[in-house]
């Protein structure tokens, strides 16, 4: 009860706080917005087809990374997020063992599309997206 209204109230001040960052975004071009939405969107991509869903944003991330600060600030955390659920998905995995793993599958593979859909809209929007639930190993 009380967790998940402290949650949803942190979402809603990142909310906030997004809305007004977008009003202090810098200027950026639309090549460096479509390439880190591209980014998050590529693992919904990897999803699709079974593989991928780490290799896409991987990949782009390295072809795009120096063409502006942006992409390789939204690449990393697209590759941040999508090693945090493949952590996620081992550890739920093993949990099937004891049923609870099962639940956590599909909540895992619920947030696997629904986080990357909300960072490739707001990547597009020029606003820097943080995923709230990602282990930054690529700083």
């Amino acid at each position: 009860g009380g967790r998940c209204g402290e949650y949803l109230t942190a979402q809603l001040q990142e909310e906030r706080t997004m809305e007004q960052d977008k009003n202090a975004v810098e200027a950026l071009d639309s090549d460096a917005r479509r390439w880190a939405s591209l980014c998050h969107a590529s693992a919904l991509l990897g999803l699709i087809s079974g593989v991928g869903f780490l290799l896409g944003p991987l990949i782009l991330w390295l072809m795009k990374k120096e063409d502006h600060p942006f992409i390789d600030e939204q690449g990393k955390e697209a590759l941040n997020f999508q090693i945090t659920m493949l952590i996620a998905m081992l550890i739920s995995g093993l949990l099937v063992l004891v049923v609870i793993g099962f639940v956590l599958l599909f909540v895992v593979g619920l947030i696997m599309v629904i986080f990357p859909i909300i960072a490739a809209i707001r990547a597009s929007e020029g606003i820097h997206y943080r995923y709230p639930i990602s282990i930054r190993f690529i700083k």
